[in-house]
């Protein structure tokens, strides 16, 4: 809990949906920051007496919610955004590697501002970036996504990811953007003892995370597993995404995604998946028993026709769900809010129908889900005392929502709200819808420079 001379920041008369393990919701409720922990949460006006109170927030109007957990992304891709728009997956790793194939550390950089920003915007309060491109001699992109993050003020994982499987080898990328098995184990490590934080507040975690079952051997997926347990951080990788990769694993291992993820130690509670489109009853039942972790994409599964991922027989099963933008060259858009919407749309055109998901379920999804996938559940996710202060505030009496009676019905229903203020660790770095903590603007010219380098360099190769 926070220490009694923590300063504190009053919330008052919004209303308050807390995703804790019973759903406590708050008609007109109060929240108490102190120092970087929620201090008390509940209906009314705060506690009289209060002290070291900083500052106090009439937030009516309002509904407060945990910060937004984003479970998969890949911010290098910001910067070619628009691109393939036609594609299936397959033919879109094919048509994008040779540009993906480029980038440097100043490119990765910048996308990933332009990432970073966009989500934190729209109430992101934890990112997480799947990063798998290193290309030789392009610098410390690790270093430089972990960078970015800091300057905007999120908490953030970094999921290094490697690939050893080129061209030659009989997979998708370029030979010249790969690493050996000995490279990428070794410098995964080094990214891990670098920058790892395992305290309660930690602000930055890694999580080891070769790229897929297509894009890296059997091996690097098995001792990548060794290497994530000895180290003691968790394992993140794409799985189940199209039915081309289901058959891709028939042919090459005699056995399905998810038997084969079982074969080389990447089934558990340590782990989590991207996708997981084209799971069967065996296959959701592994997850489960294991409790293995699924980030689920809507908008990026639809962009690349991929397909309807079984969420509500996920979550039915005991299957740990939260949600993930994916990569802004297959979602455009790069919201994790409005992914809440399509979350609960999409799987409405699945075999439960109007049944499959409801506005509560959606929020949990990408609130508490997302903690669970990422293992801080027990830091993050919910608004409940001695948790951390990440906190968003989403403006509800506008035109867009002010119709609507039930505010969380009116969030993941309705338009995409406006972020009147949002908190990571108990610091603001959102108000009225603009970061305080990094400047929009220059990101925005920024990150179209580094997407023209881009392109002269792939169009000149």
């Amino acid at each position: 809990m926070a220490p009694s001379a923590a300063q504190r920041i009053v919330i008052e008369n919004c209303a308050i949906a807390t995703v804790d393990a019973g759903d406590t919701e708050y008609a007109s409720g109060h929240l108490v920051l102190a120092g970087n922990r929620i201090e008390s949460v509940g209906a009314g006006r705060a506690p009289e007496g209060l002290q070291n109170v900083v500052r106090r927030i009439d937030a009516s109007g309002h509904l407060a919610t945990p910060g937004l957990v984003n479970t998969h992304h890949h911010f290098y891709q910001w910067i070619t955004r628009g691109l393939a728009t036609d594609h299936n997956l397959f033919n879109w790793l094919v048509a994008l590697y040779p540009t993906w194939a480029r980038i440097d550390e100043q490119m990765t950089y910048v996308a990933a501002q332009g990432s970073l920003a966009m989500m934190a915007r729209g109430g992101v309060t934890t990112a997480m970036d799947h990063h798998y491109v290193f290309p030789h001699g392009s610098g410390d992109l690790s270093g430089s996504i972990i960078r970015a993050a800091a300057e905007t003020g999120v908490r953030f994982t970094l999921a290094r990811g490697s690939m050893d499987r080129s061209v030659k080898d009989g997979g998708l990328p370029p030979d010249f953007a790969v690493e050996t098995l000995e490279g990428a184990l070794a410098a995964t490590e080094e990214t891990v003892l670098r920058h790892h934080d395992a305290s309660f507040d930690a602000m930055t975690q890694v999580a080891v995370a070769p790229c897929s079952p297509f894009s890296v051997s059997t091996e690097l997926l098995k001792q990548g597993a060794e290497l994530a347990r000895r180290l003691g951080v968790r394992l993140h990788t794409h799985g189940s995404e199209t039915v081309e990769e289901e058959k891709f694993c028939h042919e090459l291992f005699g056995m399905g995604p998810t038997d084969y993820f079982e074969s080389t130690g990447w089934l558990g509670e340590d782990v989590w998946m991207a996708h997981c489109v084209h799971m069967n009853d065996s296959d959701i039942a592994a997850f489960a028993r294991t409790k293995t972790g699924v980030a689920h994409c809507p908008s990026s599964n639809a962009r690349l026709a991929a397909g309807i991922a079984r969420v509500p027989d996920m979550l039915r099963s005991g299957v740990p769900v939260g949600l993930g933008v994916d990569g802004t060259a297959s979602n455009e858009s790069g919201e994790l809010h409005t992914e809440l919407r399509n979350a609960l749309l999409i799987n409405r055109l699945g075999a439960h129908r109007e049944a499959a998901l409801n506005a509560r379920q959606a929020l949990r999804l990408g609130t508490h889900g997302g903690a669970q996938v990422l293992g801080r559940a027990d830091q993050i996710g919910s608004l409940e005392p001695g948790k951390l202060a990440d906190v968003v505030l989403w403006r509800m009496d506008t035109l867009a929502h002010a119709s609507i009676a039930d505010p969380v019905t009116a969030l993941v229903f309705g338009a995409a709200a406006p972020v009147t203020a949002s908190f990571v660790n108990g610091e603001q770095i959102v108000e009225n819808g603009r970061l305080l903590t990094v400047d929009e603007d220059t990101i925005a010219r920024t990150t179209r420079e580094e997407a023209q380098r881009l392109a002269r360099i792939t169009a000149q190769a």
